[in-house]
């Protein structure tokens, strides 16, 4: 293959950039100031840390769901503006609303009424000094908090969603960075007891997300009504909630395999942290901080899938097929050369990360290896990552599910179940023999793309 097959030109470079960047932003901004959140509860103590880690791993599970559910009708907006069609593009607004809303209510429930069973999974005796009564008991607390957030963020992502697909992408980033600081100084607050605010621990941790939460769906929805004018599908979006029959059934058929993609995928990692969680609570702080940290250098890697689905959407959209496969070779291989740069950074700096905790040198030296691998790894991450952004931007979402979630059950999810309960092998290469499996995944991503299986245009005819 020649070389400018591979490389495009500064225009090709500047739209790249021009949607790569303010997602890449908000989504740094967002890890970092986790990373902070991170190191905040880790000050309280291991078993504060712990029981805010295995919580989040089960919410991580609900943000997925949306965020999948959200990707069906998704694919539909991008081809939609594309084409010019604004009734399009309400019509999935409103499919997204559906999906949201219904998640929503099924993850509450079931939160509700099995949460403190679900963080018992991950409690493990190690023979160390750490406590499960006190993780449990912090995990129950910052949970009955939590659930308050997932209003907020469900209705957010909606509006935030459809806002990048139809060229939007800098509200969103702003809305996520006000949030965040919101998050960060109420963490700060709440955490600790300062400027006469209580200190409430983990609550003042949930409760400062909550806060962050509202404030950052106020901002996103307030804008986008306020500025019809740039966002013209607003206009008369409420006068119904009906989706019409033929649009329905279409994203009934590629979204549902999204959604369940999803729901399973994280799923697949959660129970890939809970075979990691046997090695006792150590592992859990160790797994927490690594990816935690590892989530900070991923972004490259998210954001540049949010640019491969939405660049490659739009122009299957206008029936640009030709051009769309040219520019998705050079965006894949874009996005593996900027994320093997970030992996040598990753693991230059990465290894001093784990010190600034409050916990034990055992889990400090942990996670420090379980980043090592992660920032090997990280190239290779980001072609899979960006082959699968492929796939689904030209519909291919069954091919996409047994692609991730598949492949993430039947592979690592297998190997890390037996590894850790059949085996008395340690943490780190029990994680480095899981994690390397990404290698096979590449090949399959590759001649995945390869067919042009997934150049489509699927709003065509609708």
């Amino acid at each position: 293959m020649k070389r400018h097959a591979l490389i495009g030109d500064r225009a090709f470079y500047s739209r790249v950039f021009a949607v790569m960047t303010p997602i890449l932003i908000q989504n740094v901004i967002t890890n970092f100031v986790s990373l902070l959140d991170n190191l905040m509860v880790g000050q309280v103590g291991t078993e504060p840390m712990s029981g805010v880690a295995i919580v989040n791993q089960l919410l991580f599970v609900f943000n997925l769901c949306i965020f999948g559910g959200l990707a069906g009708p998704g694919i539909f907006t991008a081809q939609y503006y594309g084409s010019g069609d604004q009734e399009g593009v309400r019509n999935t607004f409103r499919a997204k609303l559906h999906i949201a809303l219904g998640a929503l209510l099924l993850f509450a429930a079931l939160l509700l009424a099995k949460g403190d069973a679900l963080i018992g999974l991950f409690l493990h005796e190690s023979g160390g000094s750490l406590s499960l009564e006190a993780t449990l008991g912090c995990g129950q607390a910052y949970l009955r908090v939590m659930l308050l957030q997932m209003l907020p963020f469900a209705v957010m992502q909606v509006y935030a969603s459809t806002l990048r697909e139809t060229g939007e992408t800098l509200l969103p980033m702003k809305a996520g960075i006000i949030a965040v600081l919101v998050n960060l100084v109420f963490n700060y607050l709440l955490i600790f007891g300062k400027l006469g605010f209580p200190a409430l621990g983990v609550v003042g941790a949930a409760a400062a997300t909550v806060l962050s939460r509202l404030v950052e769906c106020g901002i996103v929805v307030v804008w986008t009504h306020r500025h019809a004018d740039k966002a013209s599908y607003i206009r008369g979006v409420y006068r119904t909630l009906l989706v019409p029959k033929a649009l329905a059934k279409k994203i009934a058929l590629l979204g549902a395999p999204l959604l369940v993609n999803e729901a399973l995928w994280s799923a697949g990692m959660t129970t890939l942290n809970q075979c990691y969680s046997l090695r006792g609570l150590e592992a859990v702080s160790a797994t927490n901080i690594s990816s935690t940290v590892f989530n900070l250098f991923l972004c490259a890697c998210f954001a540049m899938g949010s640019t491969v689905s939405i660049l490659i959407g739009q122009l299957l959209g206008a029936g640009e097929l030709e051009r769309a496969v040219d520019e998705d070779r050079k965006l894949i291989a874009f996005a593996v050369a900027l994320c093997a740069a970030v992996g040598v950074v990753m693991a230059f700096i990465a290894p001093a990360l784990p010190r600034l905790y409050n916990t034990t040198d055992e889990v400090k030296a942990l996670a420090v290896g379980l980043l090592r691998i992660d920032a090997l790894l990280l190239p290779f991450i980001a072609f899979t990552n960006a082959c699968y952004f492929t796939l689904r931007s030209g519909g291919k979402t069954i091919i996409t599910f047994v692609f991730d979630s598949v492949y993430i059950w039947v592979c690592c999810v297998s190997l890390a179940f037996v590894l850790s309960r059949y085996t008395a092998l340690p943490l780190l290469p029990m994680f480095a023999a899981v994690q390397a499996l990404e290698l096979i995944k590449c090949l399959v991503g590759f001649f995945l793309v390869r067919s042009r299986r997934w150049v489509n245009n699927i709003v065509e005819g609708i």
